[in-house]
């Protein structure tokens, strides 16, 4: 592969939402390789902090159940939204695959830094699902998140950090633009 190849896989990553999501199945070969790509995440002290719960099947509708609730529970009754409820389901009806982030807190460096790996291994996730024609995008509904251990078990020092959605996707162009890197960019010579 050329740097070029890469550069263009970079600029092509995209969120892509389970409404684009085509109901293919994402293969266990495919999951896999997507997993793998995390695996290889830097982490300081190589502490490997990203863990991941893969949800699916029966398990989609449990997650769907329990993001209602919490929700409804923790949202004012003046604020609920039927929409939004409606779009917490969609979400797990239409993905095929949905993990659970979470970042495994070592107490070898500082939490940010678990945390900065666990987004590096989510990143490498992300590289591979565009390669794959596989849509996918990283939510992080605080109220659910947060009360992630109601729906799965979590390890000592575990936090869950994000849900992740995966569906197939039919190929098309998504262009997005940046400003230019110069504006970001300040080279100190003294």
């Amino acid at each position: 592969m050329m740097h070029s190849d890469l550069l263009e896989i970079i600029k092509n990553r995209r969120s892509i939402y389970p409404v684009e999501y085509n109901g293919s199945e994402i293969t266990a070969e495919e999951l896999s390789l997507i997993l793998e790509a995390a695996n290889w995440a830097p982490s300081h002290k190589k502490t490997e902090p990203w863990r991941f719960k893969v949800v699916k099947g029966d398990a989609k509708n449990r997650l769907k159940e329990f993001m209602k609730r919490v929700y409804i529970q923790s949202t004012d009754p003046e604020k609920l939204s039927e929409r939004k409820i409606h779009d917490l389901a969609e979400k797990c009806d239409r993905s095929d695959t949905i993990l659970l982030i979470s970042l495994q807190d070592t107490q070898k460096v500082p939490e940010w830094e678990e945390l900065a790996a666990t987004a590096m291994a989510v990143q490498n996730m992300w590289l591979m699902c565009a390669t794959m024609n596989i849509g996918c995008y990283w939510s992080s509904p605080l109220n659910i998140i947060a009360n992630m251990e109601e729906y799965t078990p979590m390890e000592d020092g575990e936090k869950c950090v994000g849900i992740f959605y995966m569906g197939k996707v039919d190929p098309r162009e998504r262009l997005a633009t940046r400003n230019p890197i110069e504006e970001k960019v300040k080279y100190l010579s003294y």
